[in-house]
């Protein structure tokens, strides 16, 4: 568990599931992210889930003790490289509050303090001016702007409707 002045980070519990699905059931908040709405029993599923894994971590506002958004926090092959990905989704509801740049930046931290993290990366859409913001906000450089790298969506003739992506990093 890590703490900030306003928020805990921890794992999961199957309890989450109601906040995980104030906000993972709203179409915007996949404007950027791959998937769909999901319904409260999708996300139970995916509360109990993300409980036994360490990838996901629920973020906690302190006055409430109310789940207000996730980050992803993960190691990527090969180990040996000591690179982790950051990534986050926040319920709109707490937007603009500064939340996702406290807890991006605690969890940083504790990548380079605690797990000996050598670089930490993050990705976003280039038209996801608050995601890129949070990620300048908490020193993370933007290292590249990839052109057409992925696709989460179709059009109606089922072609991949294509996304430029920045990618971001910051090193010990």
């Amino acid at each position: 568990m890590i703490q900030t002045p306003r928020l805990i980070i921890r794992k999961f519990n199957e309890a989450d599931a109601e906040d995980l699905h104030a906000y993972l059931s709203i179409p915007d908040t996949y404007r950027f992210e791959p998937g769909n709405p999901v319904s409260l029993e999708a996300a139970r599923a995916l509360a109990k889930d993300r409980s036994t894994g360490d990838g996901f971590l629920a973020v906690e506002l302190k006055s409430t003790h109310t789940m207000i958004g996730h980050l992803y926090f993960d190691a990527i092959e090969p180990l040996a490289f000591k690179t982790w990905e950051l990534g986050y989704i926040f319920n709109p509801r707490y937007h603009n509050n500064g939340y996702c740049s406290e807890a991006a930046k605690a969890i940083i931290e504790h990548g380079f303090c605690s797990m000996h993290a050598h670089r930490i990366i993050a990705h976003c859409n280039p038209l996801n001016h608050a995601s890129w913001r949070v990620l300048e906000k908490i020193g993370m450089e933007r290292e590249g702007h990839f052109r057409k790298k992925a696709f989460f969506n179709r059009d109606v003739d089922n072609n991949p409707l294509w996304h430029d992506c920045y990618a971001y990093g910051i090193v010990e």
